[in-house]
């Protein structure tokens, strides 16, 4: 008995030696330099400092064109916009694409402000600091819910919307990855293991596909991986499940204004069409359009369709 107890503690000292490691041999950031090769459109990449804050975003077409700004979702980067961010420029738009608050390349502030009116707020200052007065505003699931509060918040600024996959309440928090995210203490220690692996990373972004997982390929995973291996990348997802707070999103849904565009999987396994309907209910004059055989993230799987739907909608 007592032999097992040594081999129990022995097992049990090697874990936690093990996981002490992972987490002091993280780098503390994205290194641009390092990765830019693998950044897709790396050669758009523009880099501006907001009050100490510095941000990563990419911007196509020519500067006197409608401004189109893509919002991507929660753990992403402007790597979500790969696949249509040339198209829109050509397409007849200055588009700007931009990683949020503590992800991709921009700065990732222990003490930042990670919530939905926060991330909302920098978007602001960005548009301030390209002397953008008005723009259409595209937002894909998490990012979804910040474009419809620059709408409530900004209504000034936003010329239309276009809403993906939208985050509207608090109902993703229920997925066990997100439970782990938000648990005190506990979820400290696990969720930088889980961010960080390449493993679990390829098998969530497989999940977003629906049946065309096959537009996934490693280049792309290691894009988004890069990141996601950041402590300071790790600290801000941690810190937004925790800040989460969507549920204004449907209860104001009926306030937004502005001419609305609604594009949603019909199979999206993170965000329910269930509530892209109610969004449509909501939402004054939007109009919800429904990709076929489509999970999560349309303008990947269907980038021409979607690039042609922005399109016509802004014009």
């Amino acid at each position: 008995m007592k032999k097992r107890y040594l081999i129990a503690g022995g097992a049990t000292a090697a874990a936690t030696l093990a996981i002490t490691a992972r987490l002091l041999t993280r780098p503390r950031d994205a290194d641009w330099d390092k990765n830019r090769e693998v950044v897709f459109h790396s050669d758009h990449s523009r880099f501006i400092d907001l009050d100490g804050l510095r941000v990563h975003y990419q911007e196509a077409g020519d500067v006197a064109a409608p401004p189109l700004v893509l919002i991507h979702g929660f753990g992403s980067s402007t790597l979500v916009w790969s696949k249509v961010f040339l198209d829109l420029a050509t397409a007849g738009f200055r588009v700007i694409a931009i990683d949020m608050l503590g992800y991709g390349y921009s700065g990732k502030p222990r003490k930042g402000e990670y919530t939905i009116d926060g991330q909302a707020r920098v978007l602001m200052q960005l548009l301030d600091r390209l002397s953008i007065e008005r723009a259409v505003i595209v937002g894909s699931s998490y990012g979804g819910a910040v474009a419809a509060t620059c709408a409530l918040d900004y209504p000034d600024r936003v010329e239309k919307l276009v809403l993906v996959g939208t985050v509207s309440n608090n109902r993703p928090l229920d997925f066990t990855l997100m439970r782990v995210f938000g648990a005190p203490l506990v979820g400290d220690v696990v969720s930088p293991l889980l961010i960080g692996s390449r493993r679990l990373l390829r098998m969530r972004m497989k999940r977003v596909y629906d049946r065309h997982s096959w537009v996934l390929d490693e280049r792309r995973v290691d894009a988004r991986h890069q990141p996601l291996r950041a402590a300071g990348t790790q600290r801000a997802m941690i810190r937004t499940v925790r800040e989460w707070n969507a549920e204004r999103i449907s209860r104001d849904a009926h306030l937004i204004q502005q001419p609305t565009l609604l594009l949603w999987g019909e199979n999206d396994r993170e965000i329910p069409m269930a509530d892209g309907e109610r969004l449509h209910a909501e939402i004054p004059g939007s109009r919800l359009i429904v990709f076929l055989n489509c999970g999560h993230l349309p303008h990947e799987e269907y980038p021409e369709a979607f690039t042609r739907l922005v399109r016509d909608f802004v014009s």
